[in-house]
């Protein structure tokens, strides 16, 4: 049985469009105005997106239920299972007390918990982002935060606004990669455009990040520092992705951003450092006191950084293709299928999801012409990303001394703080499968389509749509990639301005999707605010988003000569 979407099923494109939303309106509605635990928001937005594809859309049940499930195992292997792994290194680095050391050693850079922001959500961030994307960002430097004594809802919210600037480069590169592949547009070209456009935002995104936290007067007084962030982050970014390649953008630019931070600050400090106002009280009275610092050793220090160290080195490995590819095909079946006629199984690699792939087709004005969407379940339980935190910290914990028993122990608990946060994320994952493969996320594109003159701003928009629905910027890219070529070339813009931007705008998605605030929440152990930390992040998302439109409504119409220059667009 095969099913074409239908893109406007009552005849009236807002009405259809209307219902198309319904279920994001009644997700967002009870998670951020009648503040539902997320778990119990994700189960009735997933119930209603089954609902609304079945009945409205026409969508047969199998195919809408088998998109559900399809969904729900993306999102424990891809997402849930980086979730647990880096929480679980977290909770083995503060058992093991080494999170105290690490702590002092941060401190020992800058006590100003403005700069150490700056080091441990952007930087850090940034780099995580580059090697394995898809939430272990938010998960890991979450975590981290919180060890280093930021608030907890800070520690969420203020993680979800830096992990911004580096995401269109996740992942060694995926939403680049995914990008070129479904627009058949030289991936050089997507990837020097799109850095084009997000470093300018990564000048902004660093001191937008302060002055979330702070006053305008305490943004200001840490100014030198934003700027050698941003700059260096910046210019990284778009040399890599302009003379370099797309795989290694954000690693490259976050080390470069750090390195340069942690050099700025061994000949540069604020005059006032700035700590929370307890932290102040308890700061004043240790010196009342006398009490004595501790201080550690090189030794004991590299020792406490130890953990993610290791996790930085395997993100890396995990994400790198040669290796990847090497590890599939030596343990799962599935990459290595052969045709009748002996030829490898052409498409992406995986198993055939049962009553769905090559089911569903989508058709005109989303396409050129109709296409069966894939739906192959690539179980690469071992080059999962969670995998390679997973053996990280198992090897953190046998190298800092635990037993296995203690690990088991530690491992235990750490499922059980996550249990709610792992049901949203799985339910979340699984309602935004059902409105891919329904089309439903085809028709609130298709709305933002409808702007004429305005769409290079309204464009941005609709890769910020994608995010927030599916949690991904690959997944947006895969979902409106086609649809922003097809309306570029009707309103003769560049496509290549156009693709790129719906990756552009994406990450500005990333901070309010709900499977990215129930992985902050998690990691900071924070679940049931996530109503609370989507109603802060909501503004700054829009304002971002809105940016880049700007930014991209410039190149259209005043800049169209820095459209790189293989397929540009003459107007």
């Amino acid at each position: 049985m095969t099913w074409t979407q239908n893109y406007d099923p009552f005849g009236h494109w807002w009405l259809s469009t209307l219902v198309a939303a319904l279920p994001i309106i009644v997700l967002l509605g009870l998670l951020a105005g009648l503040k539902v635990r997320a778990h119990l928001c994700a189960v009735a937005g997933a119930a209603t997106a089954i609902i609304c594809a079945i009945a409205v859309f026409k969508m047969p049940a199998s195919l809408a239920i088998s998109s559900f499930f399809y969904g729900s195992a993306f999102g424990l292997l891809k997402i849930v299972w980086i979730v647990i792994a880096a929480v679980f290194l977290y909770d083995i680095s503060v058992e093991t007390g080494q999170f105290e050391i690490m702590k002092h050693s941060v401190a020992a850079i800058t006590p100003d918990r403005r700069l150490q922001l700056l080091l441990v959500a952007f930087c850090f961030g940034a780099f995580i982002e580059g090697c394995a994307g898809f939430g272990a960002p938010v998960a890991i430097a979450g975590a981290f935060m919180i060890g280093l004594g930021f608030k907890p809802f800070q520690a969420a919210a203020l993680n979800l606004i830096a992990n911004t600037a580096p995401v269109a480069w996740g992942a060694i590169g995926t939403p680049v990669h995914a990008l070129a592949s479904v627009t058949q547009l030289p991936e050089s070209d997507l990837s020097a455009m799109i850095g084009r456009i997000l470093p300018i935002t990564a000048i902004i995104v660093p001191f937008w990040l302060v002055r979330a936290m702070v006053s305008w007067e305490e943004t200001f007084e840490v100014f030198p520092a934003i700027l050698v962030v941003g700059i260096s982050f910046a210019g990284t970014q778009w040399f890599w992705a302009n003379h370099m390649d797309s795989n290694l953008v954000d690693i490259a630019a976050g080390v470069v951003s750090m390195v340069a931070t942690l050099l700025f600050l061994r000949v540069w400090q604020p005059k006032r450092i700035w700590r929370f106002e307890d932290e102040r009280q308890e700061d004043a009275a240790k010196v009342e006191r006398k009490d004595v610092v501790k201080h550690y050793t090189a030794g004991q220090t590299a020792k406490a950084w130890l953990p993610f160290a290791i996790l930085s080195v395997l993100v890396l490995l995990w994400g790198l293709p040669t290796v990847k590819l090497a590890m599939n095909q030596a343990t799962t079946p599935a990459f290595k299928v052969l045709m009748p006629d002996g030829k490898p199984r052409p498409g992406a690699a995986g198993w055939d999801w049962p009553y769905l792939h090559n089911k569903v087709f989508r058709t005109a004005p989303v396409v050129a012409k109709a296409t069966a969407e894939g739906a192959r379940f690539d179980f690469n339980w071992l080059t999962a990303t969670g995998t390679g935190c997973f053996i990280a910290a198992i090897l953190s914990g046998l190298i800092l001394g635990l037993g296995v028993g203690k690990l088991f122990q530690i491992f235990g608990k750490t499922l059980v703080r996550l249990r709610f946060a792992i049901v949203a994320m799985t339910c979340m994952l699984g309602l935004g499968y059902v409105t891919r493969y329904s089309g439903m996320d085809a028709v609130l594109g298709l709305a933002f389509t409808r702007t004429g003159w305005f769409f290079p701003f309204f464009g941005t928009f609709i890769g910020w749509l994608g995010v927030a629905l599916t949690g991904s910027d690959t997944s947006s890219n895969v979902l409106f990639g086609g649809l922003q070529k097809i309306t570029a070339q009707q309103l003769n813009l560049s496509p290549i301005l156009m693709c790129a931007t719906n990756s552009a705008g994406g990450v500005m998605g990333k901070m309010i999707d709900a499977q990215s605030i129930c992985i902050a929440t998690a990691a900071t152990n924070q679940v049931g605010n996530e109503g609370t930390i989507f109603r802060f992040v909501f503004w700054h998302s829009v304002a971002l988003a809105a940016i880049v439109g700007v930014i991209v409504m410039m190149y259209a119409y005043v800049f169209p000569q820095f459209i790189p220059s293989g397929l540009n667009f003459i107007h």
